[in-house]
């Protein structure tokens, strides 16, 4: 994606577990920082490379949120664009995605948060023209039905218009218009490029079918808090 995303160091990554949150590469994902081990950790990440990892919590989470409950092996590492650290210690954030990556272990430090050991997914790539169809179901999904009357919809118009390779495209539309955690996970894990954006590009249409010319477009791009 970018000269940030060659030159990141998976051997040590920062975890980030939140639940229904689930970052993607390109996508930027504003947050609130207020628990201490969480202060901490940004702490250590803006002294250093200022990347961490979103990690999606698994159901269940809350019986041991303060301890280590079971994340999806599956995450999206993201580096820090800006940050505002608040009088009373805590810190706002917004964290853009960089690239889709494994937990290989989780490595035991003093730190009061998790860190692991990370690996790239292996991605089957698609060519350009393998995706022509997808790209023309996106531009109909926002031209032609309700959802392109939103704020988000309407910004979405001009970027299927635009240069941006299909795959980035429907990653980005993944994370601001579908809602179910679960789902962008799934998608999120899919490492064949093609398949990843036909479930995609089906996901928004059916989105786009309950829509209506009043809605706001779910945005995964909402204020998340730790």
């Amino acid at each position: 994606m970018s000269s940030a995303s060659d030159a990141i160091d998976l051997s040590a990554v920062a975890l980030f577990p939140l639940p229904g949150v689930v970052l993607f590469p390109r996508a930027v994902l504003p947050l609130h920082i207020f628990e201490d081990r969480y202060r901490a950790m940004t702490a250590d990440v803006l002294s250093g490379n200022r990347q961490l990892a979103m990690a999606l919590l698994r159901a269940g989470w809350e019986k041991s949120y303060y301890g280590k409950p079971v994340i999806e092996p599956v995450v999206c590492v993201g580096q820090i664009l800006s940050h505002e650290k608040l009088p009373d210690g805590k810190y706002n954030f917004l964290l853009q995605g960089l690239v889709r990556a494994r937990i290989v272990r989780e490595l035991q430090t003093d730190r009061p948060y998790r860190v692991a050991e990370l690996q790239r997914l292996e991605i089957v790539p698609a060519m350009e023209i393998d995706l022509e169809d997808q790209r023309r179901r996106l531009t109909e999904a926002f031209l032609s039905t309700p959802l392109g009357s939103s704020g988000a919809g309407r910004q979405f118009s001009q970027i299927v218009k635009s240069h941006l390779p299909t795959v980035d495209v429907a990653d980005l539309v993944a994370f601001t218009f579908l809602e179910d955690a679960a789902v962008k996970q799934s998608v999120l894990a899919e490492i064949d490029v093609r398949t990843r954006v036909v479930r995609i590009v089906t996901e928004l249409e059916a989105v786009a079918r309950k829509s209506r010319p009043s809605m706001h477009a779910p945005s995964g791009g909402d204020p998340s808090v730790n």
